[in-house]
């Protein structure tokens, strides 16, 4: 029996319910392995589970400081036995805490005096106190371990890290200056200095990659610039050790700020996060430097997740006209949301950064052959509603070819009643296409991508349509015009390629050399579509039916 949209909404809630349940159980959610479970529900639900993880991650943060705002409030002898607030200035074993400079979701940070060097330092504990549970602890410790393991200039070091009055806390150099995210603030920074701060910011990047560390929340306010402008990479409060057999947040989480994070966080895929997200974070943090705005804005937090999962950036040069164009292909090809398609590491765009400091030809700009094709007839990140479509293609193939071969059989007995020709492609045509959308909400919510789909197509039929008025107003007989059927439909493929898969490229420039024999044998125009088109639909349609199948049985 088929699925109607409501059941499949159904099951859709329940399984959402069902993982949310189990990740406040505490239980590592693998959603590679649950979409791999539930193909027809794979779109819906990774954007869903995000949405989920975002807001999750919201109310914890709420929930974080209201406990805050309660220790701070209570009494040291209270019942709720929260630490007593610190009134600075005040003494902290061997630190003198003089102000508060900074504050996280995780932790707080005091410029401090240290007495026995006599030196300025920074220190930063955990925000909770005694409310901090053991996970917190444990990330707190995590970070001061990741940023102990890299010695690089353009990374803030770790002085001494320990415990005082039940208080976790490490000290680090303090930095005099500001963030890079106040120098955004005052506007577009000009590109070589954005180039050359960046090329720092990647280096220090990748020292921390070599030694097995992942940043996971590069983002401006992370990034300190002394007085000399130099940048210094901070806060490895979400880092990672790539050689850790656990994490200390559960898989499916998002991790990360929304506006800067890949969007393999965004999707909670902790699976495929690695080096390269954090050189994607590396280029919304150049696409701000150039422009003055991060690359994704939206009204809510989940809206720029869905932004970042589902939307291209806008080209920096249509928000700051001004930015370089080299600079501009460094950033872009950052953000490419297949992971294969950006730098392969944070020193190959350092290198890249390099080249355009000394005028030399950048990587991003002349690109190998075997990448430019690589780009041209891969899969988009759509690509995975067309396993939702391959019956229907199959079936629109057939019905594509009687209609064709329903015209030619009209032409060869010499039938010149126009409307018999206008019942075939308005009538019989239309019936069809409300079968098929039908069929397709039958399966489930048609996605936005689906839905742009269908203006195409239904701009095709329109413009096939057309073609009959036309022939009547300028005297000419029936389907004398159907070259530009041919033309039409390489047109739709064509738009398809862009949208879901490049190799749709070739079924568009097949469908437009069909063009020709139709229009140097007009007999037999219909026969030559009626073959060419229905393959062109019949082919993808058997493929992605099958990845279907295979989907199901390697669930069984």
């Amino acid at each position: 029996m088929t699925e109607d949209a409501d059941q499949r909404d159904e099951r859709l809630a329940a399984l959402i319910d069902q993982l949310t349940a189990e990740a406040k159980a505490g239980k590592l959610i693998d959603l590679d392995q649950v979409t791999a479970s539930h193909p027809d529900l794979a779109s819906d639900l990774r954007e869903l589970w995000g949405a989920v993880m975002l807001a999750d991650a919201v109310a914890t943060k709420v929930r974080s400081d209201i406990e805050l705002t309660q220790s701070a409030s209570g009494s040291a002898g209270s019942s709720s036995g929260n630490l007593s607030p610190l009134s600075l200035p005040a003494d902290f074993g061997d630190y003198r805490l003089l102000e508060e400079i900074g504050r996280g979701g995780m932790g707080i940070v005091y410029r401090a005096k240290q007495k026995s060097l006599d030196r300025i330092v920074a220190v930063k504990m955990v925000l909770r106190d005694r409310l901090a549970s053991s996970e917190d602890h444990a990330r707190f410790r995590s970070e001061a371990e990741a940023a102990a393991r890299i010695e690089h200039p353009s990374v803030v070091p770790i002085y001494e890290v320990g415990e005082f009055d039940r208080r976790c806390y490490f000290t680090m150099k303090y930095v005099q200056g500001e963030t890079l995210s106040d120098r955004i603030a005052r506007g577009p920074m000009p590109p070589r200095e954005a180039a050359m701060l960046l090329k720092q910011v990647a280096d220090a990047v990748h020292c921390a990659h070599l030694q097995g560390v992942l940043h996971r929340d590069l983002k401006p306010s992370n990034i300190l610039l002394d007085e000399s402008g130099r940048p210094l990479v901070t806060d490895f409060g979400l880092a990672k050790r790539t050689s850790d057999v656990t994490d200390l947040t559960r898989t499916g989480a998002i991790l990360g700020t929304p506006t800067y994070m890949a969007p393999e966080q965004a999707a909670g895929n902790r699976g495929r996060i690695g080096p390269v997200s954090d050189v994607y974070s590396l280029g919304t943090i150049l696409y701000a430097m150039l422009t003055g705005r991060p690359p994704f804005q939206g009204d809510s937090p989940v809206d720029v997740v869905l932004k970042v999962l589902e939307q291209d950036p806008p080209p920096p040069r249509e928000i700051y006209p001004k930015v370089d164009r080299d600079l501009e292909m460094i950033a872009l090809r950052c953000l490419q949301k297949p992971i294969d398609l950006r730098y392969g590491s944070a020193e190959a765009l350092s290198r890249d950064l390099n080249a355009y400091l000394h005028d030399e030809s950048i990587a991003a700009r002349s690109g190998r052959f075997g990448q430019i094709v690589s780009r041209l007839f891969r899969e988009t990140h759509h690509a995975q509603v067309l396993e939702n479509w391959g019956l229907l293609w199959i079936w629109h193939s057939l019905v594509l070819f009687a209609m064709s071969l329903a015209t030619f059989g009209l032409q060869w007995i010499g039938d010149n009643t126009r409307w018999h020709y206008v019942f075939i492609w308005t009538v019989i045509a239309g019936a069809w296409a409300f079968i098929f959308w039908g069929l397709r909400r039958r399966m489930g919510p048609v996605t936005f991508v689906e839905r742009q789909i269908a203006h195409v197509w239904g701009a095709g039929m329109i413009g096939v349509v057309s073609l009959f008025p036309i022939e009547a107003l300028m005297g000419f007989g029936p389907v004398v015009l159907s070259p530009v059927l041919a033309v039409i439909a390489g047109m739709l493929f064509l738009i398809k390629g862009g949208i879901l898969s490049g190799w749709f490229y070739i079924q568009a420039a097949v469908l437009f050399l069909t063009a020709i024999p139709m229009a140097m044998f007009p007999l037999y125009a219909h026969l030559i579509y009626a073959v060419v088109a229905s393959l062109c639909f019949f082919i993808p349609g058997v493929q992605y039916y099958r990845q279907r199948l295979r989907s199901r049985a390697a669930l069984s």
